[in-house]
């Protein structure tokens, strides 16, 4: 304990003036006046804007580039030529198409979302799915790659009629290929000519295109969409099967044959079944 003495001076305790109390209440004004100009804004800014981009099993790249341009409201062909400098991750037999690895989901749209950024939201989702282990286990056991895998898928989500016709239609495509048939599938016709119908006439067949699977052997050189999870699965264990021919006569009613003479009875029916729906 220290003892004061009279020689001692005592501590005097420090009182602001008038003039410094002025002071120190115009600076709290002003440090609330600036934090009340950095909160208004955020307070008052309106939230960004979430929308979504759906992209159904199925839809070929063309259907999918304007479905981009709408959402984003670009204007036609913007997203298209995006490709040039979107740096998607493909696969080197893609040649740079991103047909078939524009992957079917619902994709978040913001106001910070550019055509590049959904196209490489899509190639990086369907890279992703496909680099699953099992299948590049169903490739290789299929004795194709995996490119050519969703090459099959594409074709089988254009032509199953159900999702419980797809590991036969990937049977039929698997069948003639092992027996270096052409495909003969509509579907990739159809891709050829940017359409889509249920009539193919005999000119169709002999277009001049390498993706007339009625003239050439083989696969198309690219997917003719983009296919699901569920083609996917068909194209790398379809059903088992002798099949090589179908039809699907009616809705809900699609014919599998081996038998070319029981496929021929069955197209019969499906041109009967269109005339009259047309007459009718």
């Amino acid at each position: 304990m220290v003892n004061e003495t009279p020689d001692t001076p005592r501590r005097r305790k420090l009182r602001p003036t008038r003039r410094g109390r002025l002071v120190l209440l115009i600076a709290a004004v002003l440090v609330l006046g600036v934090a009340a100009a950095v909160l208004v804004p955020l307070l008052t800014r309106e939230p960004e804007r979430t929308r979504s981009l759906v992209v159904p099993e199925g839809w070929r790249a063309s259907q999918v580039y304007a479905a981009v341009d709408k959402v984003l409201g670009e204007s036609s062909g913007t997203t298209e030529k995006a490709l040039a400098t979107a740096d998607l991750p493909l696969p080197a037999e893609a040649k740079g198409n991103p047909e078939g690895y524009l992957f079917p989901a619902t994709y978040p749209v913001t106001d910070d979302s550019t055509p590049q950024s959904l196209l490489r939201y899509m190639v990086d989702t369907a890279v992703e799915r496909f680099g699953a282990e099992h299948i590049t286990a169903g490739a290789q056991r299929n004795n194709v790659t995996v490119y050519q895998t969703v090459t099959i898928a594409s074709v089988v989500q254009a032509e199953a009629d159900t999702a419980a016709d797809m590991g036969k239609v990937a049977r039929v495509v698997h069948n003639r290929l092992a027996r270096d048939m052409p495909l003969q599938m509509d579907s990739t016709l159809n891709y050829a000519l940017n359409r889509s119908t249920l009539d193919t006439t005999a000119g169709d067949t002999k277009i001049d295109s390498p993706y007339n699977s009625y003239a050439r052997k083989g696969l198309p050189p690219t997917p003719i969409g983009n296919p699901g999870e569920q083609a996917m699965a068909a194209a790398i264990s379809p059903t088992a099967g002798r099949w090589l021919y179908f039809v699907t006569v009616a809705p809900g009613d699609t014919r599998f044959t081996d038998d070319y003479a029981e496929q021929q009875r069955n197209v019969a029916e499906f041109n009967r079944n269109r005339h009259g729906a047309g007459n009718g």
